[in-house]
């Protein structure tokens, strides 16, 4: 019922932002003798920021057309590679006319990033993507709009999630033979489980996992967002955030974790910060300020954006990793795409170099829960573990912005390239032990 009585209060107020976006044109429009008064600028940023609060904020594109690679721009083609009914494997093909550029290009490596499927929508990786494409081949999970998936199409649980990063783990490794794979935030917990269960199995792993801002351990530092699946039980998560999308959309009938109540939870985390960023928008539309303005509608174009949630996946999430700690408590069972269930063991995982990375002030997912991956991965030789903690930097702050291409990009750059290096000069040896 909620669901719909949102979308009936987006409906009404669709003309009403509309209107406010008008009016702001109107007192702007230069053809109007009094659009210099100061009244005029007031009016006009006052109905711009009224059409901001009130529009409905699409999926933005990813929009990278071109990266520089060593001085050269390079050409993008983003295409998608597998389509899955709740997620699209997007490949980031990279083109250039100049030769040199060209061999380069062909030498670097290949990088899986898994997005976090918690509310955003994939391009909130934007920036990561566009850095790592400097150095590196690109690939990344898209994740669907769950109310936009028939209910024909089944429930997705966080075993398929797990199941979906396996396979395209092995899609990119079929291409190279080889691949990296980088989570960040909420895929950290997943893309460990999957990692140890191919490791398990003795497929072949990949040769770097880099681990961002996640719950491994959730006990660790806990935050509002570890305190709130605490608090409540998860009979009152099935009962009170769980609803069936509308019949306006696709999936139509499919229960769901909406996005918007995702989106208010991330708001009421800081509202004091957010007022004063749109406060300060205000200001920015009247003196004139259009650099700051299109920062601030750049973010926000992003942070409204958001997903429904499969209710299978979402209660998965709740239960797992912030109720059981199934993952650090060694009980966590997946069902694979056989139907078997198999535990989820990453001390199995011996031949994939780890990095973990963290914010010092991270909001939503503390201190010491990411690099608890360490005291789990314990086949992993401590040469090949590393772990950063980046000062200054919150949640964002270490995929995003300066502090992402200053002190994490080159970290993580350095460490994909030794742990290439060592898997390189290991293959001889391999052989020679599989000949003897």
């Amino acid at each position: 019922m909620l669901y719909t009585l949102y979308e009936t209060q987006r409906t009404l107020m669709e003309p009403v932002s509309y209107m406010a976006q008008g009016l702001s044109r109107f007192y702007s429009n230069p053809q109007w003798p009094f659009s210099e008064t100061q009244l005029a600028h007031r009016m006009a940023a006052g109905y711009n920021l009224m059409y901001r609060l009130g529009k409905d904020y699409e999926k933005p594109e990813f929009g990278i057309r071109k990266v520089p690679v060593d001085g050269v721009d390079v050409a993008i083609d983003e295409r998608i590679e597998i389509d899955k009914p709740f997620c699209e494997l997007r490949r980031f093909k990279r083109f250039s006319d100049d030769p040199p550029t060209l061999e380069k290009l062909k030498t670097q490596p290949v990088v899986l990033i898994v997005a976090p499927l918690s509310g955003h929508h994939a391009t909130l990786l934007r920036e990561t993507v566009r850095m790592m494409l400097t150095g590196h081949k690109v690939y990344i999970t898209d994740w669907k709009n769950a109310r936009d998936v028939p209910i024909s199409d089944g429930a997705f649980h966080l075993d398929d999630y797990i199941n979906y990063v396996q396979e395209f783990v092995r899609h990119v490794q079929g291409i190279y033979g080889y691949c990296h794979v980088m989570s960040v935030c909420q895929p950290t917990v997943p893309v460990l489980a999957a990692i140890s269960l191919m490791a398990s199995r003795g497929e072949q792993t990949p040769q770097s996992m880099i681990m961002m801002g996640g719950p491994i351990d959730a006990r660790r530092s806990p935050t509002t967002v570890n305190n709130l699946a605490q608090q409540h039980s998860f009979e009152w998560f099935e009962n009170n955030v769980i609803y069936q999308v509308p019949n306006r959309f696709a999936g139509s009938g499919r229960e769901v974790y909406p996005g918007f109540l995702q989106h208010a939870g991330f708001m009421a985390m800081n509202p004091d910060r957010h007022a004063s960023s749109h406060y300060d928008y205000f200001l920015n539309l009247i003196k004139g300020d259009d650099s700051s303005a299109e920062t601030h509608r750049k973010f926000y174009d992003e942070y409204n954006a958001v997903l429904d949630m499969d209710a299978a996946y979402y209660l998965d999430t709740i239960k797992v990793v912030f109720q059981d700690y199934s993952l650090v408590n060694g009980t966590w069972d997946v069902v694979s795409e056989t139907g078997r269930a198999e535990r989820v063991r990453p001390q199995d995982i011996t031949g994939t170099a780890l990095l973990t990375i963290e914010g010092e002030l991270d909001d939503i997912s503390g201190s010491g829960q990411t690099e608890a991956a360490h005291d789990l991965c314990t086949g992993i030789p401590k040469e090949k573990r590393k772990h950063l903690t980046v000062q200054g930097a919150g949640h964002y702050g270490i995929f995003s912005g300066r502090r992402w291409r200053e002190k994490v990009y080159p970290v993580v750059r350095e460490f994909i390239g030794a742990s290439q290096s060592a898997a390189r000069n290991a293959q001889p040896v391999q052989r020679k032990r599989r000949s003897a």
